[in-house]
């Protein structure tokens, strides 16, 4: 029997999972996503029953804080951490790696929560990263990479920051802007976290950037990138 108690920010260490031998952490960073976190997380648990959840929610007014706490007081693998302000992307991911990495955890995953990424798809990243990726990149631009439901400029959008990236930055990277994504903790603390201040797309860039710097070893592999269907971006 399982004595940990559910939390929410001051969650005990990772568990183990069963099937993969890697600690796993998935952290859903949140602001107004009340229509999907539950069914988000649901999904996750389904598909990856050994991995832990880790919802980072920016004081979303629509309450999307309190359900993921309901869920989390039911399941001690599910764990939410509270900011008081909507700080960006990169800033919920920067303290969702502090959290995990603080914990113990191995593999740090990044998943929207809106249902874009796949969870039915993130085993090919832990596969990957269990074969010694440092970085594994869930790419819509490499063979088997697909996109649904995305107008013609928004692909023209993703493809020319990853064009940039390639010239500008030398990074020999076909999704360069791609946010499905998962660190190897010692990856991680390689990086000087501490220093990363970029948001947005330019925040998946940077951290590209930094683990091709750091010499690490960075891995592609495909899937499927799907547009919201409930709320706003």
């Amino acid at each position: 029997m399982d004595s940990r108690r559910p939390t929410r920010d001051g969650a005990p260490g990772p568990r183990r999972g069963g099937r993969r031998g890697m600690r796993t952490l998935v952290i859903i960073p949140t602001y107004d996503e009340a229509q999907n976190i539950a069914w988000i997380i649901g999904r996750v648990r389904a598909a990856t029953p050994e991995v832990d959840v880790l919802v980072v929610d920016d004081a979303s007014p629509d309450g999307t804080g309190r359900i993921a706490d309901e869920i989390a007081s039911e399941d001690h693998q599910v764990h939410v951490l509270h900011r008081t302000t909507k700080d960006g992307l990169g800033g919920a991911y920067l303290h969702g790696f502090s959290w995990g990495l603080e914990r113990g955890y191995e593999l740090l995953v990044e998943m929207d929560a809106d249902g874009s990424h796949l969870p039915e798809q993130l085993h090919r990243l832990l596969e990957a990263a269990e074969g010694g990726a440092d970085l594994t990149i869930g790419s819509r631009w490499v063979p088997g990479g697909e996109v649904e439901n995305w107008p013609w400029y928004r692909k023209l959008i993703s493809r020319g920051g990853t064009q940039y990236a390639r010239v500008m930055l030398a990074l020999p990277i076909h999704d360069a802007t791609a946010g499905y994504r998962a660190y190897r903790a010692t990856a991680l603390e390689q990086l000087q976290l501490d220093l990363v201040a970029s948001q947005g797309y330019c925040f998946q860039i940077d951290m590209t950037r930094r683990a091709r710097a750091a010499g690490q070893h960075i891995v592609e592999v495909p899937i499927t990138f799907v547009e919201r269907v409930h709320g706003q971006s």
